[in-house]
């Protein structure tokens, strides 16, 4: 079992969601129960899954919900570019935000990794 406080990638996760509700603040309101929900969602699903893997009792369980993390980061990306597309964010919100986002989905790549080939080794 890992302390996910710890944890450099739910550090970084936690200051996403709070980017994305900063930055989701400003949207229309008519976006309440569409994109500002979703993207809400999904940010808050990263650092919650890190959190709920973590006190699994293998390394085979914590992977899986990293990776549950992980696509929900993927799933995240899109909305951030839909909401570029629909002139919710500014290309320089975007690029500003997807910079977190890229570090935080290879942090996760790469514990996913570290985490299967400890699996390897036992």
């Amino acid at each position: 079992m890992h302390n996910f406080k710890e944890l450099h990638i739910w550090q970084r996760s936690r200051e996403l969601v709070k980017v994305i509700y900063q930055l989701t603040g400003e949207f229309p309101n008519s976006e309440h129960f569409g994109l500002i929900s979703q993207m809400r969602r999904s940010a808050i699903s990263i650092p919650s899954n890190i959190a709920e893997g973590s006190r699994k009792s293998s390394n085979k369980d914590f992977i899986r919900f990293l990776e549950i993390s992980h696509s929900s980061s993927f799933e995240l990306e899109t909305q951030l570019i839909l909401s570029n597309d629909l002139g919710f964010i500014t290309e320089s919100e975007l690029k500003n935000v997807l910079v977190i986002l890229e570090e935080i989905q290879k942090m996760i790549f790469g514990f996913i990794q570290k985490l299967k080939a400890s699996e390897v080794r036992s």
